[in-house]
């Protein structure tokens, strides 16, 4: 039978946590025949009331559908879930988080089984899947033409980004962005922590906070023009010689808080460190040329 526009592609979901579950949810109300699987079958059992199909076993999930996605635990239960299923002409989607050579080396693993593979990095929480408004997106990388053929059904849960060719790039981009969200909350903690002990209404400073982090929050486009330039010193507004010379002030307010300066002084270091080697009229870009590790 030839599909029509109006049929919706069958996906078969393998994993029902908070995440997996808020993905089958997704599909089933954009009406995508679904089939899931769980380790714990009481999960698949729930969704199955909601229009699932539920299967007691992977293989028989897997057998279901050309499109099977995975949001899992970690790698290692990934491989652990699939080993006993035929992969052969599936399109495998993995959602599981995973480092970039563990992405690498699983598109790997789903080729010499006969599957064509993507990896997903999902930038969103349970609650923001299958809500369009909430902004939640998720990362892929991969083939691309694999990508455009399943792009409308990954794209009901939550927005699709593609980034690249290369399996591992989607885990990258996803680490790296919350690797900046992590660096936001440790300046954010730090600037409380300043205010604690004060009488300072914290959600009276937390609008000022959340309007200064956003007010700066361009100056990564800059950085980018600069790494992708060469150039350290051009379009520089505040060198880094003006800026470690600042940097006494932020720890002795520390210090007259009672706070400890942990969160700050590793940075603080690594900007005396490049001043040190004549980096003075740069911005602070060439800070990251000092956390490559060299080759060993």
């Amino acid at each position: 039978m030839t599909r029509t526009d109006t049929e919706k592609t069958p996906v078969t979901l393998l994993g029902l946590g908070a995440m997996g579950t808020a993905l089958a949810r997704a599909w089933l109300t954009a009406g995508h025949p679904l089939t899931v699987w769980n380790r714990t079958p009481s999960r698949a059992h729930a969704l199955a009331a909601e229009g699932a199909r539920a299967t007691e076993s992977v293989p028989a999930a897997v057998a279901a559908n050309t499109l099977v996605v995975v949001c899992l635990l970690d790698d290692a239960s990934v491989e652990d879930t699939l080993a006993g299923a035929d992969l052969t002409g599936k399109d495998v989607v993995n959602l599981t988080t995973c480092t970039p050579a563990q992405a690498r080396a699983r598109a790997a693993w789903a080729a010499e089984r006969g599957a064509r593979y993507l990896d997903g990095g999902i930038m969103a929480v349970p609650p923001m899947i299958g809500v369009p408004e909430a902004g939640g997106y998720v990362l892929y990388s991969g083939a691309r033409d694999l990508f455009e053929q399943h792009r409308d059904t990954l794209a009901v849960p939550a927005g699709t980004t593609y980034v690249g060719e290369n399996p591992a790039h989607a885990a990258l981009h996803d680490v790296a962005l919350l690797s900046a969200m992590y660096g936001m909350f440790a300046g954010a903690a730090h600037a409380f922590a300043l205010i604690r002990r004060e009488d300072v209404d914290p959600t009276a400073f937390a609008p000022l906070l959340a309007d200064w982090l956003t007010a700066m929050a361009p100056a990564v486009h800059g950085t980018a023009e600069q790494l992708r330039g060469g150039d350290y010193t051009k379009g520089v507004t505040s060198t880094l010689a003006m800026q470690v010379a600042g940097t006494p002030t932020f720890l002795d307010t520390a210090d007259e808080q009672g706070v400890s300066p942990e969160l700050l002084a590793p940075f603080f270091a690594l900007m005396r460190r490049r001043l040190a080697e004549g980096g003075g009229e740069e911005d602070l870009t060439g800070v990251i040329d000092l956390l490559l590790r060299r080759p060993e």
